[in-house]
């Protein structure tokens, strides 16, 4: 749920060990999650940062109760406590209407990306969606990891498809697996 357009002048990263890599949480001075990575996509992380929030001062430290909080019972089994993370992420109008479609994917089920535009009233607009889909600067809990193929399989994720197997699979959703066939 984004919470205004104001931007931060000090972001912090946190790093939280998960069951599936050591997670990157970025918040603002006022505990709003701006970023969301694996530590093995830091660097880009970084750049995304620097080209979206230019004159924020990054700084080592720890995410507030509220998010931290979120993600360590997520992780710990509860599939929809990510739900109540307060969320601002910088993008198009379009981007920002995708990923707030995406916040309306319950956990346990999954979506098409025709499903995902279908639901934004732009139906042909498949690729752009997937697009957008992959941009999403706060994974996990703006689930992208919920759009899958028009066949029920895994199509690409940005944190890599091992991981995107492992969120379906601890939230409950149905997927055909490749690798399991």
């Amino acid at each position: 749920m984004p919470i205004n357009n104001a931007p931060p002048e000090t972001l912090s990263v946190d790093r939280l060990t998960t069951p599936i890599g050591t997670a990157l949480l970025v918040t603002d001075e006022r505990g709003v999650l701006r970023a969301f990575n694996w530590t093995d996509y830091e660097p880009a992380m970084l750049a995304w940062i620097g080209r979206h929030y230019p004159k924020a001062k990054l700084v080592e430290g720890r995410a507030g109760p509220p998010v931290r909080g979120a993600f360590h019972a997520y992780f710990g089994g509860d599939a929809r406590a990510l739900e109540n993370v307060p969320w601002q992420a910088s993008g198009t109008e379009f981007q920002l209407k995708v990923w707030n479609a995406l916040c309306a994917i319950p956990p346990g089920e999954t979506l098409s990306y025709a499903g995902l535009a279908r639901r934004i009233d732009r139906p042909s607009a498949v690729r752009a969606v997937g697009l957008a889909n992959g941009a999403n600067p706060v994974a996990v809990v703006v689930p992208c990891h919920r759009v899958i193929g028009t066949n029920g399989s895994l199509t690409g994720y940005g944190g890599g498809l091992p991981r995107k197997r492992w969120l379906l699979a601890h939230e409950g959703a149905s997927f055909r697996d490749r690798l399991a066939a």
